[in-house]
């Protein structure tokens, strides 16, 4: 009776769990630079990051569609680094999104149809709006490009569509600039 109180029984297989997808651990998106990442309560990534400007920073959840790019209550209106960090905790603390697949990097006519229907929705009846390549970095993560990239698909666009967008060359820096074409009144 006592040997079968004490007798040894094999120890259960250790078995290894499946891997996760990929949910943003080690993800940097072409035409960003990560700056921080933050995990909700369901571990999604919370992602702070860059674009062309290393001061103005956005904070991102690849759970739920949650971004954010500016502050109303600063002067300059953007993010600086601990101002996106206190966002992204704010965020990471009360989000509870299951993790998303990354999304998939876009081919070169999809980012034209993204930046077309952009362009087309910054457009106002009072006169032509200027873009400001900036001013993508809050879909950054969708385009996956660089500024180099989305301004030849701008470029290109310009060319396409003259009805929504034109370009001209700035007399100062001799840089391209963009503008959304007013809508015109019928």
């Amino acid at each position: 009776m006592a040997l079968t109180l004490f007798s040894r029984h094999p120890e259960p297989p250790v078995v290894e769990p499946e891997p996760w997808p990929e949910i943003g651990e080690t993800w940097t998106p072409e035409g960003a630079t990560i700056a921080q990442r933050y995990y909700n309560q369901a571990h999604a990534v919370v992602l702070v990051y860059t674009a062309a400007q290393d001061y103005r920073h956005i904070v991102a959840c690849l759970g739920c569609h949650f971004a954010k790019a500016s502050n109303k209550f600063t002067s300059h209106g953007w993010l600086e680094l601990k101002e996106a960090a206190a966002v992204a905790n704010e965020h990471a603390t009360s989000c509870r999104a299951l993790p998303r697949d990354i999304p998939a990097r876009p081919d070169d006519n999809a980012v034209r149809e993204r930046l077309s229907t952009w362009v087309t929705a910054s457009r106002n009846r009072g006169a032509d709006e200027q873009i400001w390549i900036e001013s993508l970095d809050l879909i950054r993560l969708t385009l996956q490009r660089t500024d180099d990239a989305l301004e030849a698909a701008l470029q290109q666009l310009a060319v396409d569509q003259p009805e929504i967008l034109r370009t001209d060359r700035c007399e100062y820096s001799g840089r391209a600039r963009y503008f959304a074409r007013r809508l015109i009144e019928s």
